[in-house]
């Protein structure tokens, strides 16, 4: 008799990276999970899954991967701490949410008091090559003041364009202000014309 005979339960380990490892034959107890295998890392938080042959499911939380390297004729297993889960608890920790939002910086906290998200905002294809054009075109201009003067005007209508709505008269009135300097109106009509 292996160990392996003894690993009659079913389990799907579901990591914190929210990978879902399915396929698994462990031993269960109520302190404990034995694994033979060592192909897989478990780490602390891990969730296991116990599949019972009536339906039910349980949900262990790791404490201690316990993994232990073979010796001998013992092959490398794992002998995990876990900690059992209640259903509320289990199904906090299982569940998972997506949310489609749109809108530039849009965001939503849930059961949150703290936003620890991060926004990436991606203006048009086109809307961004008008503006790094310009902003060609502004780094070549001679007079320092100049230059300056428009670099901030630039950076102003950047900040108009990553707004939900960017407003098409402030955007004009920044745009017209830009020196008048070959290529400029071509890209300020092609940029107005997006908004």
């Amino acid at each position: 008799m292996s160990f392996n005979d003894f690993m009659t339960d079913t389990i799907v380990i579901r990591k914190q990276n929210g990978e879902v490892i399915e396929g698994f034959k462990a031993s269960v107890q109520a302190t404990n999970i034995f694994l033979n295998r060592s192909d897989v890392l478990i780490e602390p938080l891990d969730l296991i899954e116990r599949k019972a042959s009536n339906g039910a499911v349980e949900t262990y939380e790791v404490q201690d991967p316990g993994f232990n390297e073979s010796f001998g004729g013992i092959e490398a297993h794992y002998q995990m701490r876990v900690r059992k889960l209640g259903l509320p608890e289990a199904k906090e920790k299982v569940q998972s949410i997506t949310y489609n939002i749109s809108g530039h910086n849009t965001r939503i906290n849930h059961s949150s008091f703290q936003d620890n998200s991060s926004n990436t905002v991606n203006v048009g294809g086109d809307l961004r090559e008008y503006m790094d054009a310009l902003k060609e075109i502004v780094a070549s201009i001679s007079d320092t003041g100049k230059r300056q003067e428009a670099s901030e005007l630039l950076d102003a209508v950047e900040i108009q364009l990553v707004k939900e709505k960017p407003s098409r008269s402030v955007v004009k009135t920044l745009l017209e202000a830009l020196p008048a300097v070959t290529g400029i109106a071509q890209l300020t009509t092609a940029i107005l014309a997006l908004l």
